[in-house]
């Protein structure tokens, strides 16, 4: 059998059942679920993990070092032409192997050198633009587009929105794991109120046709799912935009998931050549415009910062001390157009 199949770190793996250690990319994906890394960056490893050993002819990672390293990344940067963010997350993914996986911490892997980052000017769309795009998006894709303007928040962190995080009272949202594994709180806006309660309406159909036919509960983060076993059958715990297909989630094997992120990417880029916008429009120029709007709605710099989820200041932008008036003290941009 090929070592690569077969190789385990000592002490960490379990064996299968015939007895034999787990293959090295079922030790990558453990390994990235005990760190509680995202779904994302474990299929994102394991990409330029197995990547990497095509490249060098399926040798082990064990019998390479520096040398293979950097030819593999010379090559995705010259033969590929990737982006320096391609090639730093390559980068991190042949480090976590060595590192954590393997066990291996050599000297060489602080000498491998990281391309630098591309400084890039967001695009932003004025008011009207926005109001054109969104006139353009109807059924569930426009509402989950007004959303996103209407809050900033990311793609991913609208479409895991749980029933229970919508706080209808107090007009706010609360984002569970964000970006660096943060919890946040953001506006609800006024005018979205009562098209998030037509959708859990909706949404509570489909959760009660799930318990008629006895189906598994959705996906719980982190241990929830052994220390509350029914919890993922619960109201409280269910999607906010539940998916009208089943599916099989890549880690807890769950059956009912949320809305797909292609399908508003395609309703957008759709919308967007309808309106005859001749700007690189994606999903996250709402966020841009949205944190763009409220500073010229005069909020302050450390409120965008919070409202959008980022831990240092200068990714928000610039200036500096000023009061934090917190998610529900903020009229959204969308409620102003």
């Amino acid at each position: 059998m090929n070592s690569i199949d077969n190789t385990a770190k000592p002490g960490n793996a379990h064996d299968t059942p015939a007895g034999r250690p787990p293959r090295l990319l079922d030790q990558v994906r453990a390994c990235i679920r005990y760190k509680h890394h995202s779904i994302r960056t474990e299929k994102a490893y394991v990409h330029w993990v197995r990547a990497f050993i095509r490249h060098q002819g399926m040798r082990h990672p064990r019998e390479m070092g520096a040398a293979e390293v950097q030819d593999f990344l010379g090559w995705l940067a010259n033969e590929g032409s990737v982006a320096p963010s391609t090639h730093n997350q390559a980068l991190s993914a042949l480090l976590f192997l060595y590192r954590e996986v393997l066990g291996i911490d050599l000297p060489w892997m602080k000498e491998i050198g990281r391309p630098k980052k591309r400084e890039h000017v967001p695009v932003v769309l004025s008011r009207a633009e926005v109001a054109r795009l969104l006139d353009a998006m109807d059924g569930i894709e426009g509402k989950l587009a007004r959303l996103l303007y209407g809050t900033g928040m990311r793609l991913m962190e609208a479409l895991r929105l749980r029933v229970k995080d919508v706080d209808f009272d107090r007009n706010e949202i609360v984002v569970r794991e964000g970006k660096g594994g943060k919890d946040r709180r953001v506006m609800l806006p006024a005018s979205m109120k009562d098209v998030l309660l037509q959708q859990l309406v909706a949404a509570r159909r489909v959760w009660e046709a799930d318990r008629a036919a006895g189906l598994p509960g959705v996906w719980m983060p982190d241990a929830l799912e052994r220390k509350y076993p029914r919890a993922g059958l619960s109201w409280a715990w269910f999607w906010v935009w539940p998916s009208g297909r089943l599916a099989v989630d890549p880690a807890s094997g769950t059956g009912r998931y949320h809305l797909f992120e292609q399908r508003l990417q395609r309703a957008v880029r759709r919308a967007t050549t309808t309106i005859g916008l001749h700007k690189p429009v994606t999903l996250h120029t709402l966020r841009h415009s949205f944190a763009t709007h409220l500073l010229e709605g005069g909020y302050d710099i450390r409120t965008e910062q919070e409202l959008l989820g980022h831990a240092d200041v200068s990714t928000t932008m610039i200036h500096t001390h000023v009061p934090n008036r917190g998610g529900h003290g903020v009229t959204s941009p969308l409620d102003r157009l």
